[in-house]
Protein backbone atom coordinates (compact mmCIF):
# COMPACT_ATOMS: atom_id res chain seq x y z
CA UNK A 1 0.00 0.00 0.00
CA UNK A 2 1.82 3.19 -0.62
CA UNK A 3 2.24 5.74 1.52
CA UNK A 4 0.12 9.14 1.90
CA UNK A 5 1.84 12.12 0.08
CA UNK A 6 3.21 14.48 2.96
CA UNK A 7 2.94 18.11 3.24
CA UNK A 8 5.80 20.28 2.34
CA UNK A 9 8.17 19.99 5.01
CA UNK A 10 10.66 23.17 6.16
CA UNK A 11 13.54 22.98 8.17
CA UNK A 12 13.33 24.80 11.48
CA UNK A 13 9.48 25.20 11.11
CA UNK A 14 8.11 25.66 14.51
CA UNK A 15 5.65 22.17 16.15
CA UNK A 16 2.33 22.37 16.67
CA UNK A 17 0.12 20.31 18.76
CA UNK A 18 -3.53 19.30 18.08
CA UNK A 19 -6.19 18.08 20.48
CA UNK A 20 -9.28 16.57 18.39
CA UNK A 21 -12.33 15.67 20.36
CA UNK A 22 -13.86 12.11 18.79
CA UNK A 23 -17.59 11.46 19.75
CA UNK A 24 -19.31 8.26 17.57
CA UNK A 25 -20.66 9.90 14.64
CA UNK A 26 -24.34 10.60 12.65
CA UNK A 27 -25.58 10.66 9.38
CA UNK A 28 -25.61 13.52 7.45
CA UNK A 29 -29.08 13.61 6.86
CA UNK A 30 -32.04 12.32 8.38
CA UNK A 31 -33.15 10.03 5.09
CA UNK A 32 -32.88 6.29 4.31
CA UNK A 33 -29.48 6.92 2.12
CA UNK A 34 -27.91 8.74 4.40
CA UNK A 35 -28.38 6.16 7.18
CA UNK A 36 -27.67 3.06 4.69
CA UNK A 37 -24.14 4.67 4.29
CA UNK A 38 -23.87 5.41 8.41
CA UNK A 39 -25.37 2.19 9.32
CA UNK A 40 -22.61 0.32 6.47
CA UNK A 41 -19.74 2.03 7.95
CA UNK A 42 -21.12 1.71 11.95
CA UNK A 43 -22.03 -2.00 11.58
CA UNK A 44 -19.52 -3.60 9.64
CA UNK A 45 -16.41 -2.57 12.27
CA UNK A 46 -15.79 -5.73 14.04
CA UNK A 47 -15.37 -3.85 17.11
CA UNK A 48 -18.99 -3.41 17.07
CA UNK A 49 -20.31 -6.78 15.87
CA UNK A 50 -17.90 -9.04 17.30
CA UNK A 51 -19.65 -11.89 14.49
CA UNK A 52 -16.94 -13.98 11.81
CA UNK A 53 -17.52 -11.92 9.12
CA UNK A 54 -18.23 -14.44 6.36
CA UNK A 55 -21.85 -15.35 8.79
CA UNK A 56 -22.08 -11.31 9.72
CA UNK A 57 -22.03 -8.98 6.24
CA UNK A 58 -24.46 -11.22 4.27
CA UNK A 59 -26.69 -10.67 7.11
CA UNK A 60 -25.87 -7.16 7.30
CA UNK A 61 -26.41 -6.06 3.93
CA UNK A 62 -28.70 -8.39 3.15
CA UNK A 63 -31.02 -7.73 5.47
CA UNK A 64 -30.47 -5.02 8.59
CA UNK A 65 -29.32 -2.72 5.62
CA UNK A 66 -32.58 -2.87 3.57
CA UNK A 67 -35.03 -2.33 6.44
CA UNK A 68 -34.05 -0.37 9.16
CA UNK A 69 -32.32 2.93 7.00
CA UNK A 70 -36.12 3.97 6.83
CA UNK A 71 -37.05 3.24 10.51
CA UNK A 72 -33.73 4.71 11.58
CA UNK A 73 -34.27 7.55 9.31
CA UNK A 74 -37.65 8.50 10.74
CA UNK A 75 -36.27 8.40 14.16
CA UNK A 76 -33.35 10.75 13.74
CA UNK A 77 -35.81 13.43 11.73
CA UNK A 78 -37.63 14.01 15.01
CA UNK A 79 -34.94 15.49 16.54
CA UNK A 80 -33.04 17.04 13.45
CA UNK A 81 -32.16 20.26 14.01
CA UNK A 82 -32.20 23.60 11.31
CA UNK A 83 -28.10 23.13 12.17
CA UNK A 84 -28.32 18.99 11.84
CA UNK A 85 -27.75 16.57 14.32
CA UNK A 86 -27.09 16.97 18.07
CA UNK A 87 -24.94 15.32 18.14
CA UNK A 88 -22.94 16.79 15.63
CA UNK A 89 -23.74 20.68 16.67
CA UNK A 90 -23.05 19.72 20.48
CA UNK A 91 -19.71 18.25 19.61
CA UNK A 92 -18.81 20.98 17.41
CA UNK A 93 -19.75 23.84 19.94
CA UNK A 94 -17.26 21.43 22.42
CA UNK A 95 -14.51 21.80 20.60
CA UNK A 96 -14.69 25.51 19.81
CA UNK A 97 -15.27 26.25 23.50
CA UNK A 98 -12.44 23.69 24.48
CA UNK A 99 -10.59 25.46 22.32
CA UNK A 100 -11.28 29.01 24.04
CA UNK A 101 -10.79 27.67 27.27
CA UNK A 102 -7.30 25.93 26.85
CA UNK A 103 -6.36 29.13 24.98
CA UNK A 104 -7.46 31.61 28.16
CA UNK A 105 -4.80 29.09 30.49
CA UNK A 106 -2.25 29.45 28.02
CA UNK A 107 -2.12 26.86 25.88
CA UNK A 108 -1.25 27.06 21.99
CA UNK A 109 -3.08 24.63 19.84
CA UNK A 110 -5.15 23.67 17.62
CA UNK A 111 -8.55 21.97 18.57
CA UNK A 112 -10.74 20.09 16.01
CA UNK A 113 -13.53 17.15 16.23
CA UNK A 114 -14.12 14.32 14.28
CA UNK A 115 -16.51 11.21 14.21
CA UNK A 116 -15.86 7.44 13.92
CA UNK A 117 -18.06 6.71 11.59
CA UNK A 118 -19.74 9.54 9.36
CA UNK A 119 -18.47 13.05 8.86
CA UNK A 120 -15.75 14.57 9.44
CA UNK A 121 -14.06 11.02 9.78
CA UNK A 122 -10.69 10.90 11.81
CA UNK A 123 -8.65 10.53 8.75
CA UNK A 124 -10.15 13.46 6.97
CA UNK A 125 -9.28 15.63 10.53
CA UNK A 126 -5.88 14.13 10.95
CA UNK A 127 -5.14 15.02 7.40
CA UNK A 128 -5.95 18.39 7.69
CA UNK A 129 -4.10 18.94 11.24
CA UNK A 130 -1.31 17.23 9.91
CA UNK A 131 -0.95 19.72 6.53
CA UNK A 132 -1.08 22.64 9.09
CA UNK A 133 1.94 21.87 10.76
CA UNK A 134 0.34 19.02 13.54
CA UNK A 135 3.54 16.82 14.86
CA UNK A 136 1.70 16.19 18.00
CA UNK A 137 -1.66 15.01 18.54
CA UNK A 138 -3.89 13.85 21.54
CA UNK A 139 -6.91 12.14 20.28
CA UNK A 140 -9.96 12.86 23.51
CA UNK A 141 -13.01 10.56 22.96
CA UNK A 142 -16.30 11.84 24.20
CA UNK A 143 -16.58 8.53 25.72
CA UNK A 144 -15.81 8.88 29.67
CA UNK A 145 -16.30 5.10 30.19
CA UNK A 146 -13.91 3.04 28.14
CA UNK A 147 -15.02 0.28 25.79
CA UNK A 148 -13.50 -1.98 23.26
CA UNK A 149 -16.33 -1.01 20.84
CA UNK A 150 -16.08 2.89 21.72
CA UNK A 151 -12.64 4.20 22.62
CA UNK A 152 -10.71 1.13 20.89
CA UNK A 153 -12.24 1.50 17.86
CA UNK A 154 -11.09 5.33 17.63
CA UNK A 155 -7.78 3.85 18.56
CA UNK A 156 -7.85 1.46 15.41
CA UNK A 157 -9.08 4.32 13.12
CA UNK A 158 -6.12 6.51 14.28
CA UNK A 159 -3.81 3.53 13.65
CA UNK A 160 -5.20 2.47 10.19
CA UNK A 161 -4.43 6.37 9.15
CA UNK A 162 -1.11 6.05 10.80
CA UNK A 163 -0.22 2.74 8.61
CA UNK A 164 -0.73 4.63 5.44
CA UNK A 165 1.61 7.77 6.62
CA UNK A 166 5.55 7.99 5.86
CA UNK A 167 5.94 10.64 8.65
CA UNK A 168 3.58 9.99 12.02
CA UNK A 169 3.27 12.79 14.30
CA UNK A 170 3.65 11.93 18.02
CA UNK A 171 0.11 10.62 19.24
CA UNK A 172 -1.22 10.13 22.60
CA UNK A 173 -5.01 8.78 23.10
CA UNK A 174 -7.03 9.33 26.26
CA UNK A 175 -8.96 6.07 27.35
CA UNK A 176 -10.95 6.91 29.75
CA UNK A 177 -12.18 9.77 32.78
CA UNK A 178 -15.16 7.82 34.09
CA UNK A 179 -14.11 8.80 37.65
CA UNK A 180 -12.69 11.94 36.82
CA UNK A 181 -13.46 14.60 40.08
CA UNK A 182 -14.49 16.94 37.08
CA UNK A 183 -16.52 15.23 34.86
CA UNK A 184 -18.35 13.48 38.33
CA UNK A 185 -19.01 17.10 39.54
CA UNK A 186 -20.55 18.22 36.18
CA UNK A 187 -22.91 15.32 36.03
CA UNK A 188 -23.76 16.36 39.98
CA UNK A 189 -23.77 20.10 38.89
CA UNK A 190 -26.43 19.58 35.94
CA UNK A 191 -28.66 17.01 38.16
CA UNK A 192 -28.80 19.91 40.65
CA UNK A 193 -29.49 22.61 38.15
CA UNK A 194 -32.15 20.57 37.42
CA UNK A 195 -33.89 19.25 39.99
CA UNK A 196 -33.78 23.04 40.99
CA UNK A 197 -35.75 23.85 37.76
CA UNK A 198 -37.83 20.84 38.07
CA UNK A 199 -38.50 19.44 41.07
CA UNK A 200 -37.01 16.07 42.34
CA UNK A 201 -38.48 12.51 41.43
CA UNK A 202 -38.97 9.62 43.63
CA UNK A 203 -35.72 7.81 41.98
CA UNK A 204 -32.32 8.80 40.34
CA UNK A 205 -32.19 6.43 37.24
CA UNK A 206 -28.62 6.25 35.08
CA UNK A 207 -28.91 4.98 31.91
CA UNK A 208 -25.85 4.06 30.03
CA UNK A 209 -25.42 2.66 26.37
CA UNK A 210 -25.67 -1.43 26.41
CA UNK A 211 -22.93 -3.74 25.58
CA UNK A 212 -23.32 -7.52 24.53
CA UNK A 213 -22.96 -8.98 28.44
CA UNK A 214 -20.11 -11.26 26.70
CA UNK A 215 -17.95 -8.28 26.41
CA UNK A 216 -17.91 -8.19 29.88
CA UNK A 217 -16.81 -11.51 30.38
CA UNK A 218 -14.28 -11.63 28.07
CA UNK A 219 -12.47 -8.52 29.94
CA UNK A 220 -13.58 -5.23 28.89
CA UNK A 221 -14.03 -2.95 31.76
CA UNK A 222 -16.89 -1.06 30.44
CA UNK A 223 -19.66 -2.23 32.96
CA UNK A 224 -17.19 -1.79 35.70
CA UNK A 225 -16.75 1.87 35.01
CA UNK A 226 -20.19 2.13 34.33
CA UNK A 227 -21.13 1.37 37.77
CA UNK A 228 -18.46 3.10 39.45
CA UNK A 229 -19.30 6.24 37.63
CA UNK A 230 -23.11 5.84 38.98
CA UNK A 231 -21.37 5.08 42.37
CA UNK A 232 -19.60 8.47 42.50
CA UNK A 233 -22.13 10.36 41.19
CA UNK A 234 -24.53 9.04 43.60
CA UNK A 235 -22.31 9.98 46.42
CA UNK A 236 -21.62 13.74 45.09
CA UNK A 237 -25.42 13.71 45.05
CA UNK A 238 -25.89 12.36 48.50
CA UNK A 239 -27.98 9.19 46.93
CA UNK A 240 -28.71 6.23 48.92
CA UNK A 241 -29.13 2.95 47.22
CA UNK A 242 -32.77 3.04 47.01
CA UNK A 243 -32.62 6.34 45.47
CA UNK A 244 -30.89 5.90 42.57
CA UNK A 245 -30.68 3.00 39.71
CA UNK A 246 -28.08 1.56 37.35
CA UNK A 247 -29.62 0.86 33.95
CA UNK A 248 -28.18 -0.18 29.99
CA UNK A 249 -30.07 0.99 26.98
CA UNK A 250 -30.10 0.66 23.23
CA UNK A 251 -29.93 -2.84 22.78
CA UNK A 252 -29.42 -4.34 19.58
CA UNK A 253 -30.47 -7.80 18.18
CA UNK A 254 -31.10 -11.08 20.52
CA UNK A 255 -28.06 -11.12 22.68
CA UNK A 256 -28.59 -10.68 25.95
CA UNK A 257 -26.60 -7.33 26.59
CA UNK A 258 -25.84 -5.83 29.98
CA UNK A 259 -28.76 -5.32 32.61
CA UNK A 260 -30.79 -4.46 33.83
CA UNK A 261 -32.49 -2.75 30.96
CA UNK A 262 -33.51 1.24 30.63
CA UNK A 263 -37.32 0.98 29.46
CA UNK A 264 -38.39 -2.70 30.86
CA UNK A 265 -36.84 -1.43 34.05
CA UNK A 266 -38.75 2.23 34.04
CA UNK A 267 -42.23 -0.12 33.13
CA UNK A 268 -41.67 -2.34 36.11
CA UNK A 269 -40.66 0.69 37.84
CA UNK A 270 -44.41 2.21 37.04
CA UNK A 271 -46.14 -1.13 37.22
CA UNK A 272 -44.73 -1.35 41.95
CA UNK A 273 -46.00 2.24 41.91
CA UNK A 274 -43.02 4.51 41.63
CA UNK A 275 -45.22 7.66 40.55
CA UNK A 276 -42.11 10.25 39.50
CA UNK A 277 -38.73 9.76 38.12
CA UNK A 278 -35.62 11.61 36.73
CA UNK A 279 -33.94 9.98 34.13
CA UNK A 280 -29.70 11.18 32.89
CA UNK A 281 -27.80 9.35 30.43
CA UNK A 282 -23.95 10.05 32.24
CA UNK A 283 -22.07 7.89 29.33
CA UNK A 284 -23.31 10.28 26.55
CA UNK A 285 -21.43 13.72 27.14
CA UNK A 286 -23.46 15.20 24.09
CA UNK A 287 -27.42 14.66 23.62
CA UNK A 288 -28.34 12.74 20.37
CA UNK A 289 -31.03 10.00 19.23
CA UNK A 290 -30.44 7.88 21.95
CA UNK A 291 -31.00 10.42 24.38
CA UNK A 292 -33.56 12.85 23.01
CA UNK A 293 -35.80 9.84 21.10
CA UNK A 294 -35.17 6.64 22.53
CA UNK A 295 -35.20 8.17 26.24
CA UNK A 296 -37.25 11.31 26.08
CA UNK A 297 -39.58 10.13 23.57
CA UNK A 298 -39.61 6.22 23.72
CA UNK A 299 -38.67 5.63 27.46
CA UNK A 300 -40.75 8.42 28.42
CA UNK A 301 -44.10 7.20 27.00
CA UNK A 302 -43.14 3.67 28.19
CA UNK A 303 -42.93 4.84 31.57
CA UNK A 304 -46.02 7.08 31.81
CA UNK A 305 -48.24 4.29 30.19
CA UNK A 306 -47.10 1.78 32.67
CA UNK A 307 -48.51 3.94 35.19
CA UNK A 308 -45.51 6.40 36.20
CA UNK A 309 -47.28 9.86 36.59
CA UNK A 310 -43.78 12.20 36.16
CA UNK A 311 -41.11 11.34 33.93
CA UNK A 312 -38.26 14.15 33.55
CA UNK A 313 -35.29 13.67 31.42
CA UNK A 314 -32.49 15.65 32.61
CA UNK A 315 -29.90 16.55 29.30
CA UNK A 316 -26.26 15.88 28.67
CA UNK A 317 -23.49 18.00 29.89
CA UNK A 318 -23.37 19.57 26.21
CA UNK A 319 -22.16 23.19 26.66
CA UNK A 320 -22.25 23.21 30.54
CA UNK A 321 -19.53 25.52 31.74
CA UNK A 322 -18.45 23.08 34.24
CA UNK A 323 -18.36 20.51 31.77
CA UNK A 324 -15.89 22.21 29.33
CA UNK A 325 -13.27 23.37 32.26
CA UNK A 326 -13.38 19.56 32.95
CA UNK A 327 -12.86 18.69 29.61
CA UNK A 328 -9.81 21.23 29.94
CA UNK A 329 -8.44 20.20 32.88
CA UNK A 330 -8.28 16.33 31.19
CA UNK A 331 -7.04 17.27 28.37
CA UNK A 332 -4.14 19.17 30.47
CA UNK A 333 -3.40 16.36 31.71
CA UNK A 334 -2.29 14.72 28.91
CA UNK A 335 -0.53 17.40 26.99
CA UNK A 336 2.05 17.90 30.13
CA UNK A 337 5.47 17.78 28.13
CA UNK A 338 4.38 19.34 25.43
CA UNK A 339 5.32 22.84 24.90
CA UNK A 340 2.02 24.10 24.03
CA UNK A 341 2.07 26.82 26.60
CA UNK A 342 2.66 30.58 25.33
CA UNK A 343 5.37 33.26 26.74
CA UNK A 344 3.05 35.79 29.38
CA UNK A 345 2.90 38.49 26.75
CA UNK A 346 1.48 35.89 24.35
CA UNK A 347 -0.88 34.13 27.30
CA UNK A 348 -2.18 37.63 27.49
CA UNK A 349 -3.41 38.32 22.98
CA UNK A 350 -4.23 34.45 23.08
CA UNK A 351 -6.57 34.99 26.19
CA UNK A 352 -8.61 37.67 24.71
CA UNK A 353 -8.89 35.64 21.04
CA UNK A 354 -10.15 32.87 23.03
CA UNK A 355 -12.80 34.68 24.97
CA UNK A 356 -14.46 35.95 21.84
CA UNK A 357 -14.54 32.56 20.03
CA UNK A 358 -15.88 31.33 23.53
CA UNK A 359 -18.75 34.13 23.54
CA UNK A 360 -19.14 32.93 19.76
CA UNK A 361 -19.80 29.63 20.25
CA UNK A 362 -21.74 29.78 22.93
CA UNK A 363 -24.74 31.97 20.77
Amino acid sequence: MPFAPEPPHTHGQATRTALILVNLGTPDAPTAPALRRYLAEFLSDPRVVEIPRLLWLPILHGVILRVRPAKSAAKYASVWTPEGSPLKVWTEKQAKLLQGHLGERGHTLTVRYAMRYGNPSIASVLDEVKAEGATRVLLLPAYPQYSGTTTASVNDAVAAWSARQRHVPELRFINRYHDDTGYIGALARSVRAHWQANGRADKLVMSFHGVPERTLHLGDPYHCECLKTGRLLAQELGLSEEQYLVTFQSRFGKAKWLEPYTEPTLVALAQQGLKSVDLICPGFTSDCIETLEEIDMEAREAFTRAGGERFSYVPCLNDRPEWIRALADIAEQHLQGWPTRQPADAQSRQASLARALARGASR
